[in-house]
Protein backbone atom coordinates (compact mmCIF):
# COMPACT_ATOMS: atom_id res chain seq x y z
CA UNK A 1 0.00 0.00 0.00
CA UNK A 2 2.83 2.78 0.53
CA UNK A 3 3.28 2.65 -3.10
CA UNK A 4 -0.07 2.74 -3.80
CA UNK A 5 -0.33 5.32 -1.20
CA UNK A 6 2.58 7.77 -3.17
CA UNK A 7 1.51 7.65 -6.39
CA UNK A 8 -2.10 6.68 -6.55
CA UNK A 9 -3.29 8.07 -3.33
CA UNK A 10 -7.05 8.40 -4.40
CA UNK A 11 -7.03 4.40 -4.71
CA UNK A 12 -5.47 3.82 -1.54
CA UNK A 13 -8.11 6.63 0.15
CA UNK A 14 -11.23 4.70 -1.26
CA UNK A 15 -9.87 1.06 -0.26
CA UNK A 16 -9.81 2.60 2.91
CA UNK A 17 -13.24 3.70 2.90
CA UNK A 18 -14.22 -0.22 1.75
CA UNK A 19 -12.93 -0.92 4.95
CA UNK A 20 -15.12 1.74 7.30
CA UNK A 21 -18.02 0.42 4.73
CA UNK A 22 -17.32 -3.31 6.27
CA UNK A 23 -17.74 -2.60 9.66
CA UNK A 24 -21.06 -0.36 9.39
CA UNK A 25 -22.85 -3.07 7.14
CA UNK A 26 -21.31 -6.03 8.98
CA UNK A 27 -24.05 -8.57 8.84
CA UNK A 28 -21.84 -11.11 10.73
CA UNK A 29 -20.39 -11.20 14.20
CA UNK A 30 -16.65 -9.82 15.09
CA UNK A 31 -15.62 -13.64 15.75
CA UNK A 32 -16.63 -14.79 12.32
CA UNK A 33 -15.63 -11.74 11.12
CA UNK A 34 -12.19 -12.36 12.28
CA UNK A 35 -11.93 -16.23 11.65
CA UNK A 36 -12.64 -15.19 7.89
CA UNK A 37 -10.26 -12.57 7.67
CA UNK A 38 -7.58 -14.58 9.38
CA UNK A 39 -8.11 -17.54 6.60
CA UNK A 40 -7.88 -15.31 3.92
CA UNK A 41 -4.64 -13.78 5.61
CA UNK A 42 -3.48 -17.26 5.71
CA UNK A 43 -3.93 -18.29 2.13
CA UNK A 44 -2.69 -14.23 0.80
CA UNK A 45 0.25 -15.28 2.82
CA UNK A 46 0.01 -11.52 4.30
CA UNK A 47 2.09 -12.21 7.23
CA UNK A 48 0.76 -7.95 8.76
CA UNK A 49 -2.95 -9.37 8.51
CA UNK A 50 -2.18 -12.75 10.14
CA UNK A 51 -0.66 -11.36 13.03
CA UNK A 52 -3.87 -8.59 13.15
CA UNK A 53 -6.36 -11.35 12.91
CA UNK A 54 -5.40 -14.01 15.25
CA UNK A 55 -5.27 -11.55 18.17
CA UNK A 56 -8.83 -9.58 16.51
CA UNK A 57 -10.18 -13.34 16.70
CA UNK A 58 -9.03 -13.61 20.54
CA UNK A 59 -10.08 -10.34 21.34
CA UNK A 60 -13.40 -11.53 19.84
CA UNK A 61 -13.55 -14.39 22.48
CA UNK A 62 -12.00 -17.10 19.87
CA UNK A 63 -9.39 -19.80 21.64
CA UNK A 64 -6.11 -20.71 20.54
CA UNK A 65 -7.09 -24.01 19.83
CA UNK A 66 -10.08 -22.30 17.93
CA UNK A 67 -7.25 -21.01 15.76
CA UNK A 68 -5.18 -23.49 15.59
CA UNK A 69 -7.91 -25.80 13.54
CA UNK A 70 -8.74 -23.13 11.29
CA UNK A 71 -5.23 -22.68 10.07
CA UNK A 72 -5.31 -26.27 10.30
CA UNK A 73 -8.57 -26.38 8.03
CA UNK A 74 -7.02 -23.56 5.52
CA UNK A 75 -3.92 -25.98 4.90
CA UNK A 76 -6.54 -28.77 4.43
CA UNK A 77 -8.50 -27.09 2.09
CA UNK A 78 -5.06 -25.49 0.17
CA UNK A 79 -4.06 -29.12 -0.25
CA UNK A 80 -7.23 -30.49 -1.63
CA UNK A 81 -7.41 -28.31 -4.40
CA UNK A 82 -3.57 -28.54 -4.80
CA UNK A 83 -4.27 -32.11 -5.51
CA UNK A 84 -7.42 -31.88 -7.20
CA UNK A 85 -5.39 -28.78 -9.91
CA UNK A 86 -2.18 -30.99 -10.47
CA UNK A 87 -4.39 -33.80 -11.43
CA UNK A 88 -6.24 -32.02 -13.66
CA UNK A 89 -2.76 -30.37 -15.45
CA UNK A 90 -1.66 -34.13 -15.34
CA UNK A 91 -4.28 -36.01 -16.68
CA UNK A 92 -1.98 -36.54 -20.14
CA UNK A 93 1.37 -37.24 -17.94
CA UNK A 94 1.63 -40.05 -20.82
CA UNK A 95 1.28 -37.72 -23.51
CA UNK A 96 3.95 -35.46 -21.39
CA UNK A 97 6.02 -38.17 -21.13
CA UNK A 98 6.44 -38.80 -24.50
CA UNK A 99 6.74 -35.41 -25.55
CA UNK A 100 3.54 -34.83 -27.20
CA UNK A 101 2.26 -31.92 -24.89
CA UNK A 102 4.29 -28.75 -24.64
CA UNK A 103 4.32 -26.28 -22.05
CA UNK A 104 4.00 -22.73 -24.01
CA UNK A 105 7.07 -21.72 -22.09
CA UNK A 106 9.99 -20.11 -23.82
CA UNK A 107 12.71 -22.60 -24.33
Amino acid sequence: MRLLAKFFPEFAELLDQTDELYQQKRFIDEKTYQYICFAVSIKARSKPCVLKHFKGALDAGATVQELAYILALVMREASGADDCWSHDVLADWEEIVAGNVACGCPQ
